[in-house]
């Protein structure tokens, strides 16, 4: 009877595991009160620091909003990207797509009532770009010291209820291209150089690069990713929707694989924020449409 006992309980987790992974929403906003003002950018960022997820960049929003565009629509608004680069090490030896949420991205932005809130990709949203398994070890530790950090950084916080389709259709665009050595090269030096043709395509169109990550493992030749942003598209899309920042800045990534001819190039389609956080503005949509096949067409025509 006990052992009856103890495999209806380990049945009952299971499937109470599963349904709660069912209905898990793909974006997590973090939320709590301000009203005495001691929480903001910084002692976010300090907290996610401490908590071993690394914020690179964490830039004011509003300050470079108001310059390009003359308005802004949040007391409060930043996007920040972070990393923990021991878990990426582990996940890019099987999975390769975790490039495309490395680095991972937060908007840190006023709400209602004195609120502060924080936006980031849930467990079921990292699984959901990368194909990762929601149960591979590696990505649960991954969201839980993102969860681990949102608690130290909003003492008191909780997560709001969050009303965007979960099981709405993710696209990743992709392409592979086969690295040709001249003499002397090495696929390094192939592949550095295809970047830095890639680099130079995004600035004159509007994209900036907040960061470059180049990570050493045994199995690659290259590991590459690019956190890239326009705020041409973020701007009208943070209007209505200021948890864009859970996406924003977006994630390429570059590789190679040992023993491999081709060079693989994947980011997450920009036009799923569309769907992901049901985009209404027609100004938004179009300025995302836009992001999406101009980037889309410079890695065309960089990899014919």
């Amino acid at each position: 009877m006990k052992k009856n006992s103890m495999f209806f309980l380990t049945l009952f987790l299971v499937l109470g595991a599963s349904e709660c992974f069912a209905k898990a929403q793909n974006l997590q906003i973090f939320s709590a009160d301000n009203t005495n003002g001691k929480i903001n950018a910084k002692t976010i960022q300090k907290a996610f620091n401490d908590t071993g997820v690394i914020v690179d960049v964490n830039n004011d929003m509003n300050s470079i909003f108001s310059k390009r565009f003359g308005k802004v629509y949040h007391k409060k608004y930043n996007l920040a990207i972070f990393t923990n680069e021991k878990l990426v090490k582990k996940l890019m030896g099987k999975y390769p797509s975790v490039g495309i949420i490395t680095p991972l991205s937060m908007s840190i932005y006023s709400g209602k009532n004195n609120s502060i809130n924080v936006s980031t990709l849930s467990l079921a949203g990292m699984a959901r770009l990368t194909k990762i398994p929601l149960n591979n070890p590696d990505l649960m530790a991954y969201a839980k010291l993102v969860d681990e950090a949102l608690h130290k950084a909003l003492v008191h916080g909780k997560y709001l209820s969050v009303k965007h389709n979960p099981k709405a259709k993710v696209s990743i665009t992709k392409f592979a291209m086969e690295v040709e050595l001249e003499d002397g090269d090495t696929y390094a030096e192939a592949i550095k150089s295809f970047e830095e043709e890639f680099e130079g395509e995004l600035g004159p169109v509007g994209y900036l690069i907040p960061k470059k990550y180049s990570f050493k493992h045994p199995d690659y030749d290259a590991f590459d990713t690019y956190s890239i942003i326009r705020f041409n598209a973020i701007f009208p899309v943070s209007k209505n929707h200021p948890e864009a920042g859970a996406y924003a800045p977006f994630s390429v990534v570059i590789y190679k694989k040992k023993g491999e001819d081709a060079m693989h190039i994947m980011y997450p389609s920009i036009d799923n924020w569309i769907t992901d956080l049901d985009i209404k503005d027609a100004n938004a949509v179009k300025e995302v449409h836009k992001t999406q096949s101009m980037l889309k067409n410079i890695l065309t025509e960089l990899t014919e």
